[in-house]
């Protein structure tokens, strides 16, 4: 296979047809601006802004003048769905001092972001978008302080943790009862829904994988499950008619078993998406109408969630691989569960050919929603050009990784190469001080 990772469309389709299971592929991206219904809520095109995080808030959990820069860009944008960012639900939640984090004295701050988001969308596309919280408990990636479902030798492997940092059953009904009390907040700050976050080994995701955890919250699938299925009830009941409670869920974590969630107990990394479906068709009877699919952990395989052209290794697969795993995988759980409408992840690295791949799969039935990422902080009125006939190669991502390195590296993560300006000297402080290059 041809080793080319800024595409084009005539690499793409080369490398496309070389795959075990190629991508979809349409030149139709009108289907990108249609409309889709969602549990009585109208999201006015396909298109998504992931939830990235900024770790710009104020120390008290607020929005900070970065946050509601981010946001007016892409609310001006003209994506029909903003999925916000990681809110933690308890201080000690929080995987960084300046992660936001919702409580009862600070609604207001989320309520102006709300409406700066809406007037903003409204003022400049004719819509407001859809916005929905995402409620997190950073888990393992608690900051300063780890709190774990359970002990992971892979992740764990060169910084052992104690096990008194396993989470107990009762901890973890509070825990569940903040998030519930979340959703109520979200609702009341003019949020259109909730996301319940089981991704990315944050700890929800990690209790689905505790086979070996004894106790309520461990072993059977029932009890691995309880709490992300408790905890979107709770928030179902909690709030008014109309609130949308979704989850962005990891169906494939990319750790042999008993180590990750939706994988084959038998053959190593191969996804299994057995439980994962089991899960899903539960929350669909729930009255769960949308999803946002995702897989793999950002600390440990980034391959897996966010193909990269430059990371912090060297991969073993080529980065389309990822993409088709993603995409494809997302495809299948979104054909066995129909009646729940799917948003898909890993979109990014196609660059100017990601609207014709989204665009085949939404045809095909694969997904409802097409997630971009990465893609938003380099390219956040990626939605609009995308309507007006393609995306500007200029001012794509490159997948480069720079934003996550400034994250990791404990600074405010935005596109250093895209938005310069503001993010380059940032990256100079965090990065190159510490050896980055």
């Amino acid at each position: 296979m041809q080793r080319k990772v800024y595409l084009n469309t005539e690499d793409f389709l080369v490398q496309n047809n070389e795959l075990q299971q190629p991508l979809k592929f349409s030149q139709n991206i009108n289907v990108l601006s249609s409309p889709v219904q969602v549990g009585g809520k109208t999201i006015a095109n396909r298109l998504v802004c992931q939830p990235m995080e900024g770790c710009d808030g104020t120390y008290d959990g607020r929005p900070g003048e970065l946050t509601l820069r981010k946001y007016r860009r892409l609310a001006a944008g003209g994506a029909g769905l903003i999925w916000l960012e990681a809110v933690a639900v308890q201080p000690d939640a929080k995987a960084n001092p300046r992660q936001l984090c919702i409580n009862k004295n600070n609604i207001d701050s989320f309520k102006h972001l709300v409406e700066e988001i809406k007037q903003t969308g409204f003022k400049a596309n004719g819509f407001e978008p859809v916005v929905i919280m995402q409620a997190t408990h950073s888990g393992r990636y608690s900051k300063p302080r780890e709190i774990i479902a359970y002990n992971h030798p892979i992740l764990e492997a060169n910084k052992p943790i104690s096990s008194d940092r396993i989470i107990t059953d009762e901890q973890l009904d509070t825990v569940k009862e903040n998030l519930i009390n979340a959703a109520v907040l979200a609702q009341e700050s003019g949020f259109d829904g909730v996301d319940i976050k089981c991704c990315h080994r944050y700890l929800l995701n990690e209790l689905l994988s505790a086979y070996n955890r004894t106790g309520r919250y461990g072993g059977s699938f029932e009890n691995r499950t309880r709490m992300i299925v408790e905890s979107i009830q709770g928030a179902m009941q909690s709030c008014r008619s109309g609130f949308l409670v979704t989850s962005r869920l990891n169906v494939y974590d990319g750790f042999e078993y008993p180590y990750g969630f939706g994988v084959n107990p038998e053959s190593g990394l191969i996804p299994d998406f057995t439980e994962p479906i089991l899960l899903i068709q539960k929350l669909r009877d729930m009255g769960v109408k949308l999803l946002n699919i995702t897989m793999g952990n950002p600390y440990y395989n980034p391959h897996v969630n966010r193909p990269f052209a430059v990371g912090g290794y060297k991969a073993e697969e080529y980065p389309l691989e990822g993409v088709a795993r993603m995409l494809n995988g997302t495809r299948l759980i979104q054909k066995a569960v129909p009646e729940v409408k799917m948003v898909a992840s890993g979109l990014t690295f196609l660059g100017t050919v990601s609207p014709n791949v989204a665009a085949g799969f939404i045809e095909d039935g694969g997904f409802a929603l097409a997630g971009f990422g990465r893609m938003i902080l380099a390219y956040p009125d990626f939605a609009n050009d995308i309507f007006k006939g393609r995306l500007k190669r200029e001012k794509c991502c490159i997948a480069c990784s720079k934003c996550t390195q400034i994250m990791r590296n404990g600074g405010t993560p935005g596109c250093v190469v895209k938005d310069s300006e503001v993010y380059l000297p940032i990256y100079n402080k965090f990065c190159i001080k510490k050896g980055e290059d």
